[in-house]
């Protein structure tokens, strides 16, 4: 076993055991700024919870129910999930069938590891030019001008489009990570 699937093992054992996990070493430097932005959204989805106890209380006990509080948790959790698949990039603790890759040399798993994180940086790349068209029509009018896309509720709020403009951010960041990871793999089998 290389000292990469032992050090990964350990990492994985760790997280594990304890209860916690930390970003994959190949994530690199942005992997490490994702993992502590991750506080953010666990604190936005604790707010969501917060805000939905709060409308539960204002709408059944004092009988004056908000026009906010159902889009805002909407838009906290939806984020929360967007920004979810960038987390799961970075710890490397995406969903994988591992029927055929537990088989493999660690040498073969090397090279799985850099061609799953080419094509998965390529179809990230392709839902970030379909999130960049989702933008378009979200932030600018037909004439041009910046208009952005509301709920259309009694509160009207913007977050449509700002939900959608953070979908194709994190598309952009996630291709961005699967480039380093697929570099970071690739270099740590130089040494063989």
């Amino acid at each position: 076993m290389s000292d990469h699937a032992r050090t990964r093992e350990l990492i994985d054992l760790a997280a594990t055991s304890e209860g916690i996990g930390a970003p994959a070493p190949e994530a690199g430097l942005m992997g490490r700024m994702v993992d502590k932005t991750g506080y953010i959204f666990a604190a936005g989805i604790v707010a969501a919870a917060l805000i939905l106890l709060m409308e539960v209380f204002l709408r059944y006990v004092l009988n004056s129910p908000t026009i906010w509080a159902h889009e805002t948790t909407v838009f906290l959790c939806g984020s929360a999930f967007v920004f979810g698949g960038l987390y799961c990039t970075c710890r490397d603790s995406h969903i994988r069938v591992v029927l055929i890759y537990d088989h493999l040399s660690s040498r073969a798993r090397r090279i799985a590891d850099v061609a799953i994180s080419v094509v998965c940086a390529l179809a990230s790349g392709f839902f970030a030019y379909a999130a960049y068209h989702m933008v378009t029509r979200a932030v600018f009018a037909p004439s041009g001008e910046i208009r952005l896309e509301t709920t259309g509720s009694a509160w009207s709020a913007p977050t449509p489009a700002l939900i959608k403009i953070f979908i194709f951010i994190t598309m952009i960041l996630l291709v961005l990570q699967f480039l380093i990871l697929a570099f970071n793999y690739a270099r740590s089998g130089q040494g063989d």
